[in-house]
């Protein structure tokens, strides 16, 4: 018997208790029932171990290979299948089946945070709501016209000598040369000295142009001085009066005359006899000798 022998003689008793563990352990882990080791006729020393390889003695069946379809069944283990898991994971991770549940939820809320963080966190295209278009001011409608607001334009009487002689609209505020303009501009060689260019116009006025007034105004006129009560004669337009006619009134000089026709110009004309208290000059007395001769 060489030295070969003779180590794996000595060896085989060795890997003989070695494999009968595995086998233990292999059956408790599957619910296989231990295998008892094969009965010996002699000591361990007899064992015809030495007609086997060095390379067949050295080599050890696993656990693994030990459990095969078609070992038989062992006794199942208490709760079946999910029993046989917490086995296995106690004897293969050292985890306990608790342990590995508990961690499923914790990491199935992180997983859950984190998919709520990248939701609400990601770009989002906001549109822009649209104002509501204010009115134009053109849409507004338009206010209506106060009854005591003056108008803004009015309407002259143009006679004579003029080129288109007729009514003409002017601007509020015109002179007597705008009107002439309106309308055409005097004839040639027509006198127009009498005439008072920068006078203001006023609504409803007769501009004669080269002509002189007719006689029933010059009568008016004379009527107008100063006489009797029982003959006032024609009241005097207070919008359309010459400083002349004015002056012709009783009471009504030169200077009054001029007042008035100011007060004429800066108001835009007169509404009612009795803004005539409102010129200096013309008291209660006096403005009761006008109020008959006179009207707007």
């Amino acid at each position: 018997m060489n030295t070969s022998t003779r180590l794996d003689t000595v060896r085989a008793p060795r890997k003989a208790e070695a494999a009968a563990r595995l086998r233990e352990r292999a059956g408790a882990l599957f619910g296989g029932p231990p295998e008892e080791p094969a009965a010996t006729d002699g000591p361990a020393t007899e064992t015809p171990a030495a007609t086997e390889s060095p390379t067949a003695a050295r080599t050890l069946p696993t656990p693994d290979a030990l459990i095969t379809p078609d070992a038989p069944a062992g006794p199942p283990l208490p709760g079946g299948r999910l029993g046989q898991l917490r086995q296995w994971l106690f004897v293969r991770c050292g985890l306990e089946f608790r342990t590995v549940l508990a961690l499923t939820v914790v990491l199935a809320v992180a997983g859950g945070l984190a998919f709520h963080h990248y939701w609400t966190g990601r770009p989002r295209t906001v549109q822009v709501p649209v104002a509501a278009r204010l009115p134009t001011p053109a849409a507004r409608p338009a206010p209506f016209p106060s009854p005591s607001a003056s108008p803004s334009r009015v309407t002259v009487d143009i006679a004579g000598k003029v080129a288109r002689p007729g009514l003409r609209q002017l601007p509020k505020g015109a002179r007597v040369a705008d009107a002439l303009t309106a309308a055409g501009g005097p004839l040639p060689g027509t006198d127009t000295t009498s005439l008072n260019l920068a006078r203001q116009v006023t609504d409803g006025e007769q501009i004669l142009v080269g002509v002189t007034p007719p006689p029933a105004a010059t009568s008016a006129d004379s009527a107008a001085a100063p006489g009797g009560p029982g003959n006032p004669g024609t009241p005097v337009s207070l919008n359309s009066a010459t400083a002349a006619q004015l002056d012709a009134l009783p009471g009504v000089g030169p200077v009054l005359a001029q007042h008035i026709l100011d007060y004429r110009t800066q108001h835009g004309g007169f509404t009612d006899p009795q803004q005539l208290r409102q010129i200096p000059g013309i008291g209660p007395r006096k403005y009761a000798t006008l109020q008959p001769l006179v009207h707007p």
